[in-house]
């Protein structure tokens, strides 16, 4: 896709470099210490209600924790994601389950062209803020245009309150909670999301959402800034 020359490049380095095959090598190993893959992507299949004839997006599928269950309860899924190295760990795992319904793209919210007619659903998990704010809302609107009308969209972030005048105080509480149950490893992986990640206000987030063209149908704010929309696409 050729982009003007100030188009965003999404490819360059925003926090913990994935795309490092060592980096990718051991991102189940620390995410498992306090996520349940098969748990969480149950959740999602029962709120997109996926069927046995859809097709699905899965934006920036990292090692495929969404996309390798959703598989066996859909028709295919489109898997995307910026990084190659998460993409062949991904590739690695399809493989030996022997699922064979996924598709691989390399690319993301601003390069990714979806050739292959309008999506029933997609998804994103902690993907969409390696973008600033007026890139987000770009990559909404692409993302958006590839789904069919009252196609479904589940996105999962990091997100911070508006409500607080002063997120200090609580981001260090959280960040000393990942210091003491996941570990000091991962803490630290928080500190270079904050610092150097586009993580944004719920109201932007919300406001980015509709403007895009979504229907807000949920928003979800639970414990350590983590945030989940229901959405439908507008037509």
């Amino acid at each position: 896709m050729n982009q003007p020359a100030w188009w965003y490049d999404e490819l360059r380095l925003a926090g913990v470099d994935y795309a490092d095959p060592a980096q990718a090598a051991v991102y189940d190993q620390r995410h498992e210490r306090f996520r349940n893959y098969r748990v969480e992507a149950e959740e999602i299949i029962r709120l997109l209600e996926l069927r046995p004839d859809d097709i699905v997006l899965d934006m920036g599928t990292g090692t495929g924790a969404f996309a390798l269950q959703a598989a066996g309860r859909c028709k295919a899924v489109h898997a995307v994601d910026v990084s190659p190295a998460m993409l062949d760990r991904c590739r690695l795992k399809a493989r030996e389950r022997n699922i064979e319904n996924i598709v691989f793209h390399a690319g993301g919210f601003l390069t990714y062209d979806h050739t292959a007619g309008l999506l029933d659903a997609a998804v994103s998990s902690a993907a969409l803020h390696h973008l600033p704010d007026f890139w987000k809302f770009a990559g909404l609107i692409r993302l958006r245009r590839m789904l069919k009308p009252g196609g479904r969209f589940y996105l999962f972030d990091v997100v911070f309150p508006g409500s607080e005048a002063d997120l200090r105080k609580p981001i260090s509480e959280w960040i000393d909670v990942l210091k003491s149950n996941v570990g000091e490893e991962f803490a630290r992986e928080a500190e270079t999301h904050l610092r150097d990640e586009f993580s944004t206000y719920d109201w932007i987030m919300e406001g980015l959402l509709e403007r895009a063209g979504f229907h807000l149908e949920r928003a979800d704010y639970r414990p350590g800034f983590n945030a989940a929309y229901l959405c439908t696409a507008g037509g």
